[in-house]
């Protein structure tokens, strides 16, 4: 795999979380990370345009090559479910604007890729995300986190990486002892 630029995206309406991977075959290193702000937008549309707006900023300000993005999951609200299509879309859009090809991941394939534990916890997938990729400061928003996670999930995808350590059966700490034996290079 040559170099890779990723922008990994956690798309809301209200905080949009977002990371930017520089990757070589071995190690990627984080480029930026941060969230953007839409709560204070009154305007669906406005917000919409702004996801948007920032998407292509960061696609042209870093030379990204890749999006990798949090597909949704279902929810009960079909409000909430439709509000986060759009924002993902818009983000989409941008990618697509800019001939970027896009990839998907589902919640659980992003936390089994970074923690071996497909319902792992925000925060445990955050806390090995900062000594993965030695974030100085962590975020305040764990969107930013969910971000990073989901541009590393696309980073090991890509080089055949992504943990298949079946639970059936196991406990967690014997599944754990199988995806630290299978990936020694995310020991912590």
């Amino acid at each position: 795999m040559s170099d890779k630029i990723i922008l990994g995206i956690d798309p809301g309406t209200n905080i949009m979380g977002y990371s930017i991977i520089n990757c070589n075959d071995t190690k990627p290193v984080l480029l930026t990370i941060g969230v953007l702000k839409l709560s204070k937008l009154d305007n669906h549309y406005t917000r919409i345009h702004q996801i948007f707006e920032r998407t292509l900023t960061l696609i042209d300000e870093y030379r990204v090559t890749d999006l990798a993005i949090e597909s949704p999951f279902y929810g009960k609200n079909v409000q909430s479910m439709l509000k986060l299509g759009r924002a993902q879309g818009s983000a989409m859009s941008a990618a697509l604007y800019r001939h970027i090809p896009i990839f998907e991941y589902a919640p659980l394939k992003i936390k089994m890729s970074i923690t071996g534990y497909g319902k792992a916890s925000k925060e445990q997938v955050a806390s090995i995300l900062q000594k993965l990729v030695q974030i100085k400061e962590m975020p305040t928003y764990l969107d930013a986190t969910d971000a990073l996670a989901v541009a590393l999930c696309h980073f090991y995808n890509l080089n055949k990486r992504i943990p298949t350590v079946k639970h059936k059966k196991k406990n967690n700490k014997s599944a754990w002892k199988e995806f630290i034996l299978k990936n020694p290079d995310r020991k912590l």
